[in-house]
């Protein structure tokens, strides 16, 4: 019953902090447990809106430990999905929340919107960047070449998402020198 407790009290904690609070993967019989939640607005998104949510989905075919669903209208979301002329670039505020910028410049240069979109994501999802890089890893980027269309996150990548949302909190800082990443 400690356990208990202590839990509740760190979720009303949490609650009077405006802090998100996030379930482990298994409850304490094994059982899984629902994924955390984050919304998208990818309303200023433009012509890049069905490569925001075919990145999001592909997320969600990835991973079970969250799951990325467009914000209801009314809704504040957790990411704000823009289009720019600049380089695409994600600026993670904490885990989960954020803003991804599908950057024209990249488009125009031959590199594919989903790939973008799901690895922009990933940035919000706390992946850093992994330059140079194959075309197997998604958070290689740029690195990879206009060639390289691969959306999908590999084993690891996977891994450290679920790694990162398996804990009991979500919407804490990010990592040292994440910040602004561009790619």
């Amino acid at each position: 019953m400690l356990t208990g407790g202590l839990a509740a009290a760190c979720l009303v904690s949490m609650s009077l902090t405006g802090a998100q609070a996030l379930a482990a993967p298994h409850d304490t019989a094994g059982s899984p447990l629902a994924a955390h939640v984050l919304t998208y607005d990818a309303a200023g998104s433009a012509e890049f809106r069905s490569a925001v949510d075919r990145g999001a989905a592909i997320w969600n075919e990835s991973v079970d430990t969250v799951e990325l669903r467009p914000a209801a209208s009314g809704q504040r979301a957790n990411i704000r999905v823009l289009a720019d002329n600049g380089w695409p670039r994600a600026l993670p505020t904490t885990l989960g929340n954020g803003t991804v910028y599908i950057g024209r410049q990249a488009v125009d240069q031959g590199y594919n919107t989903i790939r973008i979109s799901a690895h922009e994501l990933g940035h919000i999802l706390g992946l850093p960047d992994r330059k140079p890089g194959p075309c197997s890893s998604l958070m290689s980027g740029s690195s990879a070449g206009t060639a390289c269309t691969n959306p999908y996150p590999n084993t690891a990548e996977k891994a450290e998402v679920e790694g990162n949302f398996g804990g009991l909190l979500v919407g804490r800082a990010p990592a040292p020198g994440a910040g602004l990443i561009v790619d």
